[in-house]
């Protein structure tokens, strides 16, 4: 099976310049952990992660544990996380694959890379994403359960 059997395609992007909150907000209401990000032409510049939004997020969160001091500190970091863009908690080099790769290929990349999707591109253009889930849905549809014993589960 190949990569374009499997993919996403079309999937949703955002452009490096959108406010963060945006991403954050698409990516909670399309129920995302994948965001490609495309420059004005299209091309593949980046993906932005739900781990890259806590890491941004994260020191906000940690306010009612600090010292009065710190907390005043970090007021100021919750101020700047608001002009925050896209373009600087995005993760900028991407492992991408193309949509004539087999998926075991993809899910070597995944594995090694450490990654939980893989943008496709194709001709320079993003055209696709490949996500675990794909790679799951295509090993089920590969390898079909004949039967799904209750008992055969741990609960």
């Amino acid at each position: 099976m190949r990569v374009r059997d499997a993919m996403t395609p079309d999937p949703l992007t955002i452009d490096p310049e959108a406010p963060l909150g945006t991403a954050m907000e698409v990516m909670r209401t399309k129920a995302l952990r994948h965001l490609p990000v495309v420059d004005e032409t299209g091309r593949l510049v980046g993906i932005v992660t739900d781990r890259d939004l806590r890491q941004a997020t994260f020191a906000p969160a940690l306010a009612e544990q600090l010292s009065l001091t710190a907390q005043r500190r970090l007021r100021g970091l919750g101020e700047a996380l608001e002009d925050l863009r896209v373009k600087d908690a995005m993760t900028w080099t991407v492992v991408t694959t193309d949509p004539d790769a087999t998926i075991a290929r993809a899910a070597v990349l995944m594995f090694e890379g450490r990654v939980g999707s893989l943008p496709v591109v194709e001709g320079g253009k993003l055209v696709g994403i490949l996500t675990e889930r794909d790679v799951l849905k295509a090993l089920m549809k590969e390898y079909p359960v004949t039967s799904t014993a209750v008992e055969a589960f741990l609960w």
